[in-house]
């Protein structure tokens, strides 16, 4: 999610899902070590990762800018019998009770860095005590990995790409369980696809 909702309603338009219909790996593996609950996915386009959170037992609830993207979420939900909530809405202005979820995931969110701040602040407060952070999005190397290979993806702004010292200074006041900056092979749909760097980190609200 690294752009307005234009760019990302003609990106989805198409009937084929450009990242896939099964869940990201790493979202998937974390999500199945945790007791269902209620999960907040941001920026969750075609909802890959809300489908797959939905048919194991969670309280699903998701927004985008993207009402293309909204609807073939919606429409997945259906061919697999699960039920999500799907708000069209900007990480800007989004807003939830505090202490509200059991866990929430970041997965390739991609924001501008001052939007960034304020949405990571946004969304500590939504977590319960206890509340788990999923998040893979991609590392600053991923721009070396997208000019040998475009297929790759992550966003060409290079100041939307992550450092560990940047999680580390983000979410300093969580538990970081885990935090790796990771070589792993991409097999998302047609965008994501081939080598890549990624931030993987796994966060406590204590």
């Amino acid at each position: 999610m690294t752009h307005g909702a234009g760019i990302w309603d003609e990106r989805y338009r198409s009937a084929e899902y450009i990242y896939g219909t099964e869940p990201n790996v790493f979202f998937a593996e974390q999500l199945l070590k945790l007791k269902p609950g209620c999960i907040l996915l941001p920026a969750e386009g075609e909802g890959r990762n809300a489908v797959f959170a939905a048919k194991n037992g969670w309280d699903v609830f998701a927004f985008d800018q993207s009402m293309e993207g909204r609807n073939k979420a919606m429409k997945l939900a259906g061919e697999y019998k699960v039920s999500i909530t799907y708000d069209i809405a900007d990480a800007a202005f989004v807003d939830y009770p505090p202490g509200t979820f059991d866990a929430a995931a970041l997965i390739y969110t991609h924001f501008p860095p001052a939007l960034r701040s304020v949405f990571f602040e946004k969304l500590k407060g939504f977590l319960k005590p206890g509340g788990v952070l999923i998040f893979e999005c991609f590392s600053k190397r991923q721009a070396e990995y997208r000019k040998n290979n475009p297929n790759a993806g992550g966003p060409v702004d290079e100041s939307l790409l992550y450092t560990t010292e940047e999680m580390r200074e983000a979410f300093s006041d969580l538990h970081i369980v885990s935090l790796a900056e990771v070589e792993i092979m991409l097999k998302e749909g047609k965008l994501h696809s081939g080598t890549g760097s990624v931030m993987r980190m796994i966060a406590v609200k204590q």
